[in-house]
Parts: structure tokens; C-alpha cells; sequence
């Protein structure tokens, strides 16, 4: 049997240290008692509902910026960084709870996870595409959240012994020490040193070098590329859409009559089928635009028959849809990497990123004017139901109507490899 390549060794070490960030970044024993937390600490809804949309604002205020310190910087440095955020604020939460500490800990976490949501992307991709395997992308990808789905079912089987035995100090204590190990795994990727890349239109004051240099080459990048920029659009939507509405699934078994202790079982079929898609997107990288098209058409249409059924079908059809969700947002990552010609790639990621939060806020906000329209009769389906499926059905169709009808029959990876040539 002939030896493998020398350069295979660098992506074996990448995916090795990526599968465990990625389990470690999300085995957090914390997220399922958090909002118990605060309101055992006495904090009403509307505060609630005040530390997630500063979350929300922080990560819109800083995804940029940061995404462009990844182009300056060595990027594992960011990424490494960037759970420990997450660790300092889980400790304050439970040495000294209250609605300012928890505050603060919701702009660290958020301020933490701009940094490593571009950098993390852009890494990857460069580090595979150093070795000649750029193509692998969306499998390598897919799998890694595949990792990320596994560590919140196995983090949530722990943290219920754990908050039995030792109460919220032994949960923040193992949710730290996740964090930390995730740092370390972040320390572990490989970066190799990126040569300086060639002047494209727009892309001097990045020649030059400097921190704004590189947001306005990124930027300029975007407007000068309609293709890069379409593609950003189906990045930006694809997730805000399904894992906006993955919040609303536990209020949407009740509605069917689910039992509040068997709620849980509805979640995990649901992510389930998230952590399956991810888990088989390398079989579907080949996939051409209208096939990815046709894939969000049916993954839309399964899943809004699924939310307005319930039972254990509707379940199953749900999850299967989040599942075809998850392989067409890891498609349309690659497209975009595959796309990106300069060096502000994490810039552009991150850009990409403020995209979607923009447009998951604005999905929270619609979501419940759909649910105040079913209570005052306009739409019969229920209020959850029908906004559930309203919410699948208008942005996903006609993302998959443009798709189709703007794209010949290459994937959008294969036009940019055929630009780059």
C-alpha cells in the first residue's frame, strides 16, 4: 500500500483539532438551566428577553471589526480566544447573579463568538485549500457541526445529574472547563502564514496592509462581485430562517398537545435531523444549484407539512427538513469561500454573519406578529403552526425560485473555480 502524501497530515491535524472545537465550544452543561437561572434570580420575561437581543446587538456590533482582526491577525489566536469570553461570563453568572452581571456576560459571550465565527471559516478553508483539498469544504464542515448538534445532546444527558448533585456551581464549573478545553483545542489548528495575495479591483489600501484596509477591501470585494454577493444573500438567510425558528419547536409540540416531559423528545428528533444533514453534507458537495434548489423546496415544504401535522410524523418530517436546512447553509458557505478571491476572507464571512443576525432578529420579530395574527382569527392553522410554516414557506421557496432561475446547471463553486482560471 503506497504512503499517503506528506501534506496529508496538516488536514488530518486540522479536522482532529476542529471536531473537538467544535464538540468542546458547544458541550456546554449551562444551556439548558440559564434561563432558569435568571429567573431564580428574579429577573421578569421582558429582562430576558432584553439579555438575548443584547446578545443579538453585540454580535451585529463586533462581527465585522472582528472578522477583519482574523485577516490581520493569526486566526487560531482569535479562535482560541474566543471561548474563554464565554467561560468568564458563565462564572460571573453564578459568583454574582444579577441582571447587570448577566448583562455583561451576554456581551462577552457574544463579543467571544465574533471572534472565531469569521476566523474559524476562513482558517479552514484556507488551510485546506493550502493542501489542495478545498473541494472537501462542506464535508469537513458539515461533520464538524454534526460534532457541535452530539456535544448539546450529551451536555444536556450530564447537566441533569450534574444539577442534581452539585446545583448551578457545579454546572458553570464543568461549562468553565469546557471553554477552556476548547481554547486549547483552538491553540491546536494549523494556520499556515498567508502570502500576500494579488491586487484584485478595490483591493489596494489591503496591498498596502492595516486593519481598515482590510474591512474596506472586503467590502469593495462584495460590491464589485454580483455573483459573491447573491451568494452571501443565500448564507445569510438559510440560517437565520430554521435556526430562529428551532427556538419555537417546545411551543410548538405544546400546541399539539405534547406533554411538557416529552417536549424534550420533539427537540431531539428535530436536532436529530440536524446533526444527520451535517453529518451526510459530504455527500451532497457535488451538488449542483438547482439540485441544492430543489433540495430546499422539498427540505421547506416537508418541514411546513410537519409543523401544521405534529405527532410522531410530523416530528420525523420535521427533522428530516432541518436536516436538508443544514446541508444547503454548509453548500452555500462553501460557495461563498470557494468565491472569495482576496485576502479579507474573514472579513467577508463575518459580513455574511451581521447578514443573518440582522435577518434572525427580523424572523423573531415577524414570527410573532404571524402568532398575533392567528389569535385575533386571520389564519386558521394555530398560532405556532401556522407561523411556523408561514415563516418556512415565504423566504425558503423564494430563495429556491431565485436559485433556480439564476443559476445554470454548475454549482456556484465550480463558476468561481472557472472565474479563477
Amino acid at each position: 500500500m503506497p504512503a499517503l502524501p506528506i501534506h496529508d497530515a496538516a488536514p488530518r491535524r486540522l479536522t482532529v483539532a476542529l471536531y473537538s472545537y467544535l464538540f468542546l465550544q458547544d458541550f456546554i452543561l449551562l444551556y439548558p438551566f440559564y434561563a432558569l437561572l435568571f429567573a431564580d434570580t428574579g429577573l421578569s420575561v421582558a429582562q430576558i428577553t432584553a439579555l438575548f437581543i443584547a446578545g443579538a446587538i453585540t454580535v451585529i456590533v463586533f462581527e465585522v471589526p472582528s472578522g477583519a482582526l482574523a485577516d490581520v491577525l493569526p486566526r487560531r489566536w482569535l479562535i482560541a480566544a474566543a471561548p474563554l469570553f464565554a467561560g468568564v461570563a458563565f462564572a460571573l453568572w453564578v459568583i454574582a447573579p444579577s441582571f447587570e452581571v448577566f448583562l455583561l456576560g451576554f456581551i462577552l459571550w457574544g463579543f467571544g463568538g465574533t471572534l472565531s465565527s469569521g476566523a474559524l471559516e476562513a482558517l479552514v478553508y484556507t488551510e485546506l485549500e493550502q493542501h489542495g483539498t478545498a473541494g472537501r469544504y462542506a464535508a469537513v464542515m458539515g461533520l464538524a457541526q454534526a460534532f457541535g448538534v452530539f456535544a448539546v445532546g450529551a451536555s444536556t444527558l450530564l447537566a441533569i445529574p450534574a444539577m442534581n448533585v452539585g446545583g448551578y456551581t457545579l454546572v458553570a464549573i464543568g461549562s468553565v472547563a469546557a471553554c477552556v478545553a476548547c481554547a486549547i483545542a483552538g491553540l491546536a489548528m494549523p494556520e499556515t502564514r498567508r502570502a500576500a495575495a494579488p491586487v484584485l479591483p478595490g483591493n489596494a489600501d489591503h496591498a498596502r496592509g492595516g486593519y481598515l484596509g482590510t474591512i474596506r477591501a472586503g467590502i469593495q470585494e462584495v460590491r464589485a462581485d454580483h455573483r459573491l454577493l447573491a451568494v452571501i444573500g443565500l448564507v445569510a438567510i438559510i440560517p437565520a430562517v430554521w435556526e430562529s425558528l428551532e427556538e419555537y419547536v417546545p411551543l410548538l409540540a405544546a400546541e399539539h398537545g405534547v406533554a411538557t416531559a416529552d417536549v424534550p423528545w420533539v427537540v431531539f428528533a428535530v436536532w436529530a435531523g440536524v446533526g444527520l444533514g451535517g453529518a451526510l453534507t459530504g455527500r451532497f458537495s457535488g451538488l449542483t444549484a438547482r439540485g441544492t434548489a430543489l433540495m430546499l423546496a422539498g427540505s421547506t415544504l416537508l418541514g411546513s407539512l410537519g409543523a401544521v401535522l405534529g405527532g410522531p410524523i410530523g416530528w420525523i418530517a420535521l427533522g428530516i427538513a432541518f436536516g436538508g436546512f443544514q446541508i444547503t447553509s454548509v453548500l452555500a458557505e462553501a460557495w461563498m469561500q470557494d468565491r472569495i478571491r482576496g485576502t479579507s476572507r474573514a472579513t467577508i464571512t463575518s459580513i455574511a454573519g451581521v447578514a443573518s443576525e440582522i435577518l434572525a432578529i427580523a424572523v423573531l420579530l415577524a414570527y410573532a406578529i404571524a402568532v398575533l395574527l392567528a389569535y385575533a382569527g386571520v389564519q386558521p392553522l394555530g398560532s405556532h403552526a401556522g407561523a411556523f410554516a408561514l415563516l418556512l414557506l415565504v423566504p425558503y421557496l423564494v430563495a429556491a425560485v431565485l436559485l433556480w432561475r439564476s443559476s445554470g446547471p454548475r454549482s456556484p463553486a465550480a463558476a468561481a473555480r472557472a472565474t479563477r482560471s
